[in-house]
Formats: structure tokens, sequence, C-alpha cells
């Protein structure tokens, strides 16, 4: 066995592959494939020695089989020595329910195969078990699992750890030799992949053993730490040993940027609509099948809708694929795909597509996917087999995206990935774990705090913070059983125990990590009911912010439940847009980039073969190389440029308001926490409400004329001590605060979702939850659900380390701030402007808005070079 994390770099023959496989799925290989695919070079040899594997490669590229054919091979070899057992050997854990279904096609699939090819040589081998045991699996599978256990286990995260704490169903586990755990994208990042990394370490306690450990990935990055993820760790605190099998570039990829139309600025929106359909329909009529990436499952709706109107020879041939579509609707989607039936298929996620759908032979991203993992796992869905080259072409439709799209296409072009980050110590995941561990035996404490450690996020757990969670299991924070949340273990002379019969019933009713969606019924101050808006965008509101529900402007008042109360107010201007919640964030890295990148160009802007060099460098066309020039040209004429050596700050007073425009390209993650500690140091210093808007680019704020800021104090908002703290006070009472925290009680088990076999309506437990969080509030600030709802709030939605970061430059003298005062906005804060204007709800009014700012700029620029 190794002894740490290596870079697999042995490409095995054919010959050595097959050498290890039994004889019988040596020849199903032979006579189904011709060769072996990167991956399985790489790694069957690998996991038949016993090696941990994270294997990232892109779709269709074999991983999958990469994984299983050396545990196929060796379950089939026991069985020809009468060594097979009725156990589970091999558990294969995927996040989507869809996918296991997938999945159980290609496993099956190939052992009905090799079964077949048996009877033809006239062989004996024995049958190996397949089954999925998911949310979905009726009590009686579940019973026959229990009399024949499958040899392999296809599950997901959460049907796993409740399988652990099934007494008789554990026992089949004992004896596991193999975990793959797929998609680790997709659960890397979330607390769903918190989740699982503590199942496998429990998983890990009950096997007495280390089993072989085998990732799945896309395009990810840093693999080290992905690898120790999936990994975990070994008692003596060091990384598991493994080795990280990186083909993720073995397959060709093309990606081209286009500008929809030559004039991003004057072009009516009518007018872009039409050319951008008409430019699909180009891209579209000679391939099989094109896959059409939204960035909102709205915007995927739309796109399919005028797609049809404009092809009407295409009508039964485009489907929209999302989230928000019935399970059915998108498997016969799916199916339909297979079958090769459809033309056009619009999408607002890559992964809700099943795994083997079909050959896709472009892929088109409408407007920038915002990091370079998600464009190269959008555009690897083309050309599905790995010697096809995967094409993709994006489509920008203003000039911001046209800069942010031709530096993405750059990076993921030059393989610079943008770093994944995985949660650390999730407080509310861990609750339920150190209640399932309960719930199998009586726990020493710093056993436990020993396992829990192994699991890669749970790395640096403060013993504090493990035994605060333990007390608080074990009711210890007084005060908490009036408020009907009862001890559900037991805590004595340094160990630990279930209590209560209700325990269990309360775990399995109430595990895993992804919180009910909610539906905020919007009602007038007389309770009259208008309709319903999301929750994520319910979590952005504050009161005197004003709305757009069913066409018609409100005032938010207060929230209740899960009801928000509201005042109708004809004709006054929103403040905050519907389509915001659902935007995907710039990641950090590409950022920065961004940011480089002005200051290349603002370097030719004198330069006459200026545009020569950015399409040689970047691989852009003419127009697109034209229309950044003249941007960049447009911005330097009228103010300075932002980059990554300036930060520009303007100040526009406009009748009675001021607006702050703060050029910081750090996306909107480190902006939203940037922001909001500003909003809360003027508005305690001023005392006045604060608007804002925020984009990826920078944010806004206005006050009203009266309270405005001196330069000084501008400048001073840089200098703020401490940013997790500012930012904790401005998070006080605010609709994030309370929804999030509802979401945290409920893995927590401090809000339980289901009682007594009861359903609690979302109204009730949000009412529960924001008594308790006053509480807890008031009385215990150290709660340990309480310091998880803040680090989830500040670390995974927001991103408060890079806004602590950048600032740090700043006080370090790296980064200087510009500040300036306009008549009106520069040329990059148009789209700040549009989005704090947003009266503008529909995409014409924004880009008509843009126009006239465009059209008053232009004459100031020309005025200046008349003087």
């Amino acid at each position: 066995m190794m002894s740490e994390i290596k870079w697999a770099n042995r490409e095995y023959s054919d010959e050595e592959i097959y050498s290890i496989l039994d004889p019988i799925v040596r020849e199903w290989f032979k006579r189904k494939f011709k060769s072996f695919t990167p991956p399985q070079r790489y790694a069957i040899v690998e996991i038949h020695k016993g090696e941990n594997v994270l294997i990232s490669s892109p779709t269709g590229s074999g991983k999958t089989l990469s994984a299983f054919l050396a545990i196929i091979s060796e379950l089939i070899s026991l069985g020809r020595r009468g060594k097979l057992e009725d156990k589970i050997y091999c558990v294969y854990v995927s996040p989507l329910r869809a996918l296991n279904n997938d999945i159980r096609r290609n496993l099956e699939e190939p052992l009905q195969e090799i079964r077949e090819l048996s009877q033809e040589l006239n062989e004996e081998i024995p049958e190996i078990r397949v089954a999925v045991r998911t949310s979905d699996t009726s009590s009686y599978e579940k019973s026959k699992m229990l009399k024949m256990p499958p040899h392999i286990l296809i599950t997901t995260p959460e049907s796993l750890a409740i399988a652990l704490n099934a007494p008789r169903f554990r026992e089949k586990l004992r004896d596991v030799k193999w975990v793959i755990v797929d998609e680790v994208h997709a659960l890397a990042e979330n607390k769903r992949g918190s989740h699982l990394a503590l199942t496998l370490e429990r998983l890990r306690e009950l096997t007495k053993r280390d089993f072989v450990r085998i990732g799945l990935s896309a395009t990810i990055h840093p693999l080290e730490e992905v690898a120790k993820f999936v990994f975990g760790f070994s008692d003596d605190g060091k990384p598991r040993p493994g080795l990280i099998v990186d083909v993720s570039f073995a397959k060709k990829t093309k990606i081209t940027v286009e500008s929809v139309v030559e004039d991003l600025v004057y072009t009516p929106a009518n007018v872009l609509n039409e050319a951008l359909y008409r430019r699909i329909g180009e891209l579209v009529r000679s391939r099989k099948t094109t896959l059409i990436f939204t960035n909102t499952r709205s915007g995927a709706e739309r796109v399919a809708y005028h797609l049809k109107k404009m092809f009407p020879e295409w009508e039964d041939k485009i489907e929209a694929h999302h989230s928000s579509l019935s399970r059915e609707v998108r498997l016969e989607v799916e199916e339909r795909l297979k079958r090769g039936e459809l033309k056009i298929i619009v999408s607002s996620t890559s992964l809700e597509l099943g795994i083997d759908i079909g050959t896709i032979d472009l892929v088109i991203l409408i407007g920038s996917p915002k990091s370079v993992n998600r464009a190269l796992q959008r555009i690897g869905r083309a050309g599905h087999r790995l010697h096809e080259v995967s094409e993709g072409v994006i489509l920008a439709l203003d000039r911001d995206d046209l800069v942010e799209v031709t530096v993405l296409a750059h990076n993921a072009r030059k393989r610079k990935l943008d770093r994944i980050k995985i949660p650390k110590n999730p407080l509310d995941v861990l609750v339920q774990h150190l209640l399932g561990m309960a719930l199998e035996r009586v726990w020493e404490v710093e056993e436990a705090y020993k396992v829990v450690r192994r699991a890669y996020p749970y790395h640096d757990l403060p013993f504090e913070d493990f035994i605060n969670v333990l007390k608080y299991l074990a009711g210890e924070f007084s005060g908490l059983e009036e408020r009907k949340v009862y001890a559900k273990i037991w805590l004595e002379n340094g160990k630990f125990g279930k209590r209560g019969k209700m325990t269990r019933a309360i775990y399995y009713m109430n595990t895993g990590t992804i919180p009910d969606e909610a539906k905020i019924d919007v009602f007038t101050m007389d309770k009259k009911y208008i309709g319903t808006v999301e929750e994520e965008f319910a979590e952005r509101l504050i009161p005197g912010d004003i709305f757009v529900l069913a066409g018609r402007t409100y005032e938010f008042v207060k929230s209740r439940g899960n009801k928000i109360y509201v005042i109708p107010r004809e004709g006054v201007k929103p403040t905050i847009p519907s389509w915001f919640s659902e935007m995907l964030p710039l990641s950090f890295d590409l950022a920065l980039d961004i940011q480089k990148f002005r200051r290349e160009v603002k370097s030719l802007l004198n330069d006459e073969d200026a545009e020569l060099k950015l399409m040689e460098k970047y691989g852009i066309d003419e127009i697109t190389a034209k229309a950044i020039i003249s941007y960049f040209r447009e911005q330097a004429n009228y103010s300075v440029i932002p980059d990554d050596e300036t930060v520009l700050v303007e100040i526009v007073k406009e009748g009675n308001v001021v607006k702050y425009f703060f050029h910081t390209l750090i996306g909107r993650r480190a902006n939203d926490a940037l922001s909001r500690a500003f909003a809360y140091l003027i508005s305690k210093r001023k005392r006045c409400n604060v608007g804002m808007a925020i984009t990826d680019n920078g944010f806004m704020l206005k006050v009203p004329r009266d309270k405005e800021l001196s330069q000084e104090e501008v400048l001073e908002l840089f200098q703020v001590e401490n940013l997790r703290e500012t930012l904790k006070r401005a998070l006080d009472n605010t609709e994030l605060l309370k929804r999030r925290f509802r979401h945290v009680a409920n893995r927590g088990l401090l809000v339980l979702r289901r009682y007594m076999g009861r359903k609690k309506s979302l109204s009730r437990q949000q009412m529960n939850a924001q008594t308790l969080l006053n509480f807890l509030k008031r009385n215990y600030p150290e709660f340990p659900l309480l310091k998880e709802v803040y680090r989830e709030i500040l670390e995974d939605k927001m991103d408060i380390e890079n806004a602590e970061l950048f600032l740090k430059w700043i006080k370090e003298g790296k980064v200087k701030i510009v500040v300036e005062e306009h008549s009106y906005p520069s040329p990059f804060a148009f789209n700040l402007e549009v989005v704090g204007a947003s009266d503008v709800v529909l995409m014409e009014d924004r880009r008509e808005l843009i126009r006239q700012l465009h059209q008053k700029i232009m004459a100031i620029i020309a005025s200046q070079g008349q003087d």
C-alpha cells in the first residue's frame, strides 16, 4: 500500500489489465470494446491492488466501468471458487436518484452479457446481484434485501446513512470491501458531501478495517483536496493514501465565444432576441442534437418557448429540462433524447441529466456559466465518446458578459480551473451523525471525536465545538425544554448513548441535508392573498423593499412564519428584481483573472494592433475584439479603468439620493459580504436606510442626499477592523438569517420536519425557528446551531474569506482606491445602475436604460474632446 496521496503516472497495457481479470470478464471485454480508455488504463489495476483511487475525467470516458470492472471480475472469481457469500461487497453512492436507475442499467447490461457469454462457453459463473435502495424503495424490496442481500448496493448519501442505523441491515454492510462515490463534484462543495464523509467514517468503524474508496468526478480542482475528501484521514491524523487519476483533459474541447450582434449597446432588445434565436438556428441546423444551457430555470423555459415559435418545423423536437419539472416529465425527455428524437434540449443545470444521454454534438451556453469548471462540465456533454471533440459555443448578450466569457474560454482552453470550496465543520450535520452513532451503541466521547475527525470536512474540528453539540443533544442548555426541545442522548463520565423511545424515529424521519423548498405566501396587511415568491427571493428582503409580483408593485413590511406581509405601492419603482435569486455567482479566481485582463486591455488602448493582439491571444473573432476595445476606450475616456491594482468608487448625485458605485470585481458572493458590511456601517453612522445592488463586478449603495458621505468616509469603509463581526451584526433581524436558521435548525434536529409520523407545516417550522433564534441569541450566543447559521451564511452563501483577503490587499497598499464624482455612472457601472434601478424588470427596459446612459456619456466624452 502507498503511504500518501500520489498522482497516477503509470498507464497499464492491455495485457497487464487482462492478466488481472477473470477469463470470462476478459473475453466479454475483448468482444465488446476494442481497447481500454485512459481512465481504465490508469485505474483498473490499482483498484484490483486495493488502492484508493480518485478519477477525474469527462463524461463518456468510461470512468464508471473503470470503477466496476475489477470489482465485477473479483466477485465472479470468488463465485467460481465457491466463496461468494450473501452479503454486500460493494456500495455505490450517487447524489442523483435518476442516476441510480442509469447505473443499474449500466451494470446489469454487462452482467447479463457476461452471463450469456458463460452459457455460450459452457462455464458456470454465479449470479452477481445488484439492488437499489433509496427513499423510493418499497418496504417489500427492503425486506427482500435482508433475506438476499445484493452483492452491489446502489444508494444515495441519505439512504446510506439510514441503512447504517437499520439494526438488521447494518449487519449486511459489515464486510463491505469497496465504496464508489460518483459525481463527487456535485457533493464536495455542499453539506450533502459533509454528511456522506461522516457516513463513510461510521461505515469504516463498522467494518473495523479500511475499504477501498473510489471517487468519480467531472472536471474539478484542486484534486489533492478532493482526494482527501473522498479518502478521509486515518487515526494518526494523516490523509489516507491513494491515487489521483487525472484524465479530465483526455478529451479535446473546442470553445468559441460569440457576440450575438455587432453592437451590444444600441441593438434594441427585440432585434437582439431575434438575432440570438436566429444564430441558434444556424448553429443547430446541421447538427443532430444540440444541448443549450441557460443560467436559470425561467430562462430555460423562455428559450424553449421562443425556439418553438421561431422554428415550427422542429416544434415537437424541442424540450426544456430543469429541476422544477416533475420527475416523469424529466425522464420522458431523457428517454426521447436517448432515442435520438430531440433536436434541441434546453436545460438550466448539467447535473439533472442522467449520465447516459445519447449523442449530443454541440453545446450552446447562453450567457456566462460563471466558472471554468462549470463551462467544461457543460461543454463536456457534447461528443459523448472519448475520441469525439466536445464543441461548445458561448453566446454573450452584453459587454460585461463578453469580457467575462473571453477570459473564461481562454482559461478553459489553458485548463486553468477554479478552486472549489469544501464546507468546514458544519455543526448541524454533525448533530445528525452523533445522534445516529448514539443509536448504534454507547460511545466514549474521545473515541467518537476521533471517528468524526477522520472525515475531511471535520479534520480541524475544535473539541469544544464537538462537546457543545453533545451537550445540546443531551439537553444541557436549560430553557430549551420549555420550548419543546428535548434531550435525545445521555452524556456522563465521558460517555454518551441514546435516550428515549422516540429517538430512533426522530432520526429516521429527519435525517438528510436538503432543506424543504418553501414557497412563501404573500399577503397584504389586511390579510388579502396575492401570490407566492421563492424562499431564496424572500431571503433578500428588508423592510421598505419594493418588489413586483403578478405585475404590481408591493412594499415588504414584515414576515411571520412562512408568510410575508406587504403594502400595495402603485407606480413606485422596485428595489429588488424578481430574477435575482436564481443567478449563479462568478468564482473568485476567475474574477481576479478578469481584473488582470482589464489591465492588459488598458495597456493596449493606444496600440493600433490592439484588436489583432486580442484575437490572437484569446481566440476571439473581430466583432468580439472590436466590442471589447471600444468598451474599454469609453471607460478610459470618461473615468479610470478599475483592474487588479485599482478600485474605482464613483459618486453620482441624482435628485435627492446619492449613489456610490464600488468597482470591486471579486464575484458576487464576496461582494455580498462587503456590501452588507459597508451598508451596515453607513446606516449606523448616518442613521438612515441604505439601498443596495450587487453584481459580480461590484456593488452600489445609495443614501438620501442629506446623509451623503465625504470621500474620507468612503475610504474609511475599506479600513473596517473586523469584517466577520460587522457582518454578523449586519445580519441581525434579516430575512436571510431567519430563513437560513430554519434550514440549520432542521438539519440540527432543533426544529423537526416530521414528528410522530406527521409532517409539520413549513409555516409552523418557521415560527418555531424564529422563537428559538431569538431565545438563543439572548441566552446562548455560542450555541452550536447559532454558530453554524452564521458560518453557513458567511462562508458558504457569501465568500467572507476572499472579501477579507481583498481588504487585506487594500490595507497593504497592493490595491489603490480612486474616488471620483460623476454626473452619470461610467460605462463599467451601467449594469450596476440597471440592477439598482430595477423598475426595469424586463430585459427590454434594462437595455433601454443602458442605451440612454450610453448616449449621455458619449455626449460628455465628445464635448471633452472639443475643449
